[in-house]
């Protein structure tokens, strides 16, 4: 454990660097969906990408979870549900949903889940939620309004903005499942070996369910198209499993140790508008004015929920307002 001094410059220079990872983060999560639809739509299946993904990154991460292999007998559930919901759940329905509505609007929708854990604490918890993390819902559910174009009557497919939803259900558990994980004061698991488990449990889920044997190989030595542009698809598999997971998560976790979990997720709010500019910009993927202009209101909605959230739990149960990242500084998802 590191010992914080009363260094105010290295206090400083620690949260720029925990700031800088934090938006690493943000960039490396925002960029999966614009390197995972050109696979899908070069013949991939949307579950076999993300068995890619989940398994490679599994790979990768091995060596972590036989570190933390005590974490098996200790934290089970947490283990299972983590990898259930905060890995298979959430970047299933995230690829298939992109699979069929822009990328950009996917993880609009995906935002709706901090709306969805006020629902959970207030209904299921009856814990009070603050005025200010009631306003960001109002503000994040309006946004969505303007972005899915309920004026003219949902001008998305309507499947695809289901499954973004799915997206964001799974998230709540992702969240719920954290704040459980991060109760044990000193006895709390290591976040790197949760994400660790929770990316095998998720491939192993993810094998059955999209039986990778049938999936086509031969996609992955040829190329995806990015609004024109031919990118080798082994290319943007190593992106995906490499950049927008591994790195992703890592420096997520990192920021989150650097700086507060609040401060930390309220900067992962940008991988939206990272995805958005990303997917405007490589896959010619254009939103319109109102479109725009609602996803920067679901940011503002974002952005007030989770930077409402106390530095410290106050001595009776009272909601934050927004989800405290304290495994990584994304989610979706996915």
């Amino acid at each position: 454990m590191s010992v914080h001094t009363t260094d105010s410059r290295g206090g400083n220079r620690g949260k720029g660097i925990g700031l800088g990872l934090a938006l690493a983060s943000a960039v490396a999560f925002g960029g999966s969906g614009v390197a995972a639809k050109p696979l899908i739509e070069a013949g991939l299946d949307p579950l076999h990408v993300v068995w890619l993904r989940v398994t490679g990154a599994a790979l990768v991460m091995l060596p972590l979870a036989v570190r933390h292999r005590a974490l098996v007998r200790s934290r089970p559930a947490l283990l299972a549900g983590f990898g259930l919901l905060g890995v298979a759940g959430v970047q299933a329905f995230y690829f298939a949903s992109i699979s069929r509505i822009p990328v950009g609007v996917a993880l609009l929708v995906e935002y709706l889940a901090p709306a969805l854990v006020l629902g959970w604490v207030r209904f299921v918890q009856r814990r009070p939620v603050t005025r200010a993390a009631a306003l960001g819902v109002v503000l994040a559910v309006g946004g969505l309004a303007c972005v899915v174009e309920v004026w003219s009557g949902l001008s998305f497919d309507a499947v695809g903005l289901l499954l973004a939803l799915g997206a964001a259900c799974c998230q709540v558990g992702y969240f719920v499942l954290s704040d459980q994980g991060s109760d044990s004061g000193a006895d709390a698991p290591d976040p790197l070996g949760v994400i660790a488990y929770g990316l095998l449990v998720g491939a192993a889920v993810l094998t059955v369910v999209a039986r990778p044997w049938t999936m086509d190989w031969s996609v992955l030595g040829g190329t995806g198209d990015m609004n024109g542009t031919p990118v080798a698809a082994a290319l943007l598999l190593s992106w995906i499993v490499l950049i927008a997971t591994v790195v992703a998560y890592v420096t997520g976790v990192v920021s989150v140790r650097r700086l507060s979990p609040q401060v930390a997720g309220v900067v992962a709010c940008l991988e939206a508008v990272i995805a958005t500019v990303l997917a405007w910009v490589l896959l010619g993927e254009h939103l319109s004015a109102p479109q725009i202009i609602g996803g920067a209101v679901v940011l503002a909605g974002a952005f007030i929920a989770q930077s409402s959230a106390p530095a410290h739990p106050a001595p009776e149960p009272v909601a934050s307002g927004g989800p405290e990242r304290e495994l990584s500084a994304r989610s979706s998802a996915p």
